[in-house]
């Protein structure tokens, strides 16, 4: 099959090892980190475009390389050739393999924050999404110094204590390693943020089944969502996270 994949950058490394092994011929065009950070509207905006730019006639199906990231998936329409999701509620199902051991992952392990080499090497956006992020509205990436300037030191004290709580809740940073790392500068760079921030790090291995299968087909309903031309994604609130739903005409 020819198939097209429209993915979010920070799975670059582990989307083109996977389609460089793929039976199939897998086109791929990446998308800038940061989409479901700008609001659900503005993503699937986004998500929309891209799909509008995809040759129909040169494909069998268009692959996602997302999960349902904060909702920003739903409403977002098939072409006319269908469109493969995987059953996720964001990448790390995708780096870990499947949503069960996700699910069981955090079940065991309250307050974690995950880093992939994607996520470190592509770093923190400063460009266009960046600026149109929530976080960038209203104003929570914002340092002390900045906040004084802003508010006046008594305002941005509060502030900052109250913005802080973002985070009150993690104790620690779990670097997955997929394989694929270079070398171990990632994991260490991990490592230092944990140290730095008194929170305790755990490596574990990643999983590129998910990744591979999804490049590779056929699409198992109890992994992938697969949604006939014409239809549209909508949220299930349940262990399937991804439903279809027809469009009315």
């Amino acid at each position: 099959m020819r198939l097209k994949l429209i993915s979010c950058e920070i799975f670059y490394r582990e989307m083109c090892a996977a389609a460089a092994r793929s039976r199939n011929q897998v086109d791929i065009e990446f998308l800038p980190k940061g989409l479901h950070d700008i609001g659900c509207e503005k993503m699937l905006a986004r998500l929309n475009e891209a799909l509008a730019r995809v040759d129909t006639a040169r494909y069998e199906a268009v692959l996602l390389g997302y999960g349902l990231c904060n909702n920003g998936l739903v409403g977002l329409r098939a072409p006319s050739i269908p469109l493969v999701i995987p059953r996720a509620h964001d990448c790390i199902t995708l780096f870990l393999g499947s949503k069960e051991r996700y699910q069981r992952y955090f079940e065991s392990h309250g307050g974690v924050f995950f880093e992939t080499t994607g996520w470190l090497e592509r770093g923190r956006d400063n460009g266009e999404l960046h600026q149109l992020s929530i976080q960038k509205i209203q104003g929570l990436d914002q340092t002390y110094e900045e906040l004084v300037a802003r508010y006046g030191e008594e305002n941005a004290r509060y502030l900052h204590e109250q913005l802080g709580g973002m985070t009150r809740n993690y104790k620690q940073i779990t670097f997955i390693e997929m394989g694929l790392e270079p070398d171990g500068r990632f994991e260490d760079q991990a490592r230092h943020m944990a140290a730095g921030r008194g929170w305790a790090f755990e490596k574990i291995q990643g999983d590129m089944g998910l990744i591979q299968r999804l490049m590779d087909g056929p699409w198992d309903e109890a992994e992938f969502l697969v949604v006939p031309p014409g239809w549209r994604v909508a949220a299930e609130y349940s262990d399937q996270i991804l439903t279809r739903e027809e469009v009315p005409s």
